[in-house]
């Protein structure tokens, strides 16, 4: 997925994915058909407005239309290779991060509501999936969801998905390469989502200390120690 500063994102690791600051770019990626788009290209390398039409069922107009857009924005780019008229897109970062944690209280705010709907997104087409009767063949016990708790510090945590991100980077070459795919494999969504519970160890209000567990903590701007928000991976 995008970046705005698109020579900066490109001279990144692969590995850490790139931040979205621009507000206005993160208004334009929160549109139903644009987000699928980017949906779309976690499993194709590159794709054409023809292609992502059947894909998704609108028609190449709209389709083009969108990707023109994303591209303005610099999520996508020209890929190059395509035959007669056709043309190839595909993303300029494959992984981005949205947090809240802006400078510019616009892009914190646009931000919020792109991470919203792109958790919205995800939970409809895991309702979708776990509410069906019938799961693929052969993908009953690979497939469900799972919760776990444990005590981990802000940094565990953060290092925690950072390996799990790396785990999962070891099949990202089968994207590019259909000929690393064995007989079977199907592409598969991975969400992992991670959050403190405080309360589920001490109720709300207890503790004297205004930094302790179950403090009423303000998101004053000048406080160093505020809260920065939330942060979003997307691949």
């Amino acid at each position: 997925m995008p970046a705005p500063d698109t020579a900066r994102a490109q001279a990144q690791d692969v590995d850490e994915p790139v931040p979205l600051t621009d507000a206005r770019a993160m208004r334009a990626v929160a549109h139903p058909v644009r987000m699928a788009l980017i949906e779309l290209f976690g499993y194709h390398d590159t794709l054409t407005a023809t292609q992502a039409s059947e894909l998704l069922g609108e028609s190449p107009a709209n389709c083009a239309f969108h990707l023109r857009t994303l591209a303005k924005y610099g999520f996508v780019r020209e890929a190059g290779g395509g035959k007669g008229r056709e043309r190839p897109w595909t993303l300029v970062n494959r992984s981005v991060t949205i947090t809240s944690d802006q400078p510019d209280p616009q892009a914190a705010l646009a931000a919020d509501e792109l991470a919203r709907l792109w958790l919205e997104r995800w939970m409809d087409r895991a309702r979708r999936a776990f509410g069906a009767r019938n799961q693929l063949p052969g993908w009953d016990e690979a497939s469900g969801w799972s919760n776990t708790h444990v005590f981990l510090t802000a940094a565990e945590a953060a290092s925690l998905r950072g390996e799990m991100r790396r785990m999962l980077l070891r099949y990202e070459d089968r994207l590019t390469d259909p000929t690393l795919r064995p007989e079977g494999a199907l592409p598969v969504e991975w969400t992992v989502f991670a959050s403190p519970v405080p309360d589920l160890a001490e109720p709300t209000g207890q503790g004297s200390s205004p930094d302790g567990p179950g403090a009423d903590r303000g998101t004053d701007p000048e406080d160093p120690d505020a809260d920065p928000g939330h942060q979003h991976d997307i691949s």
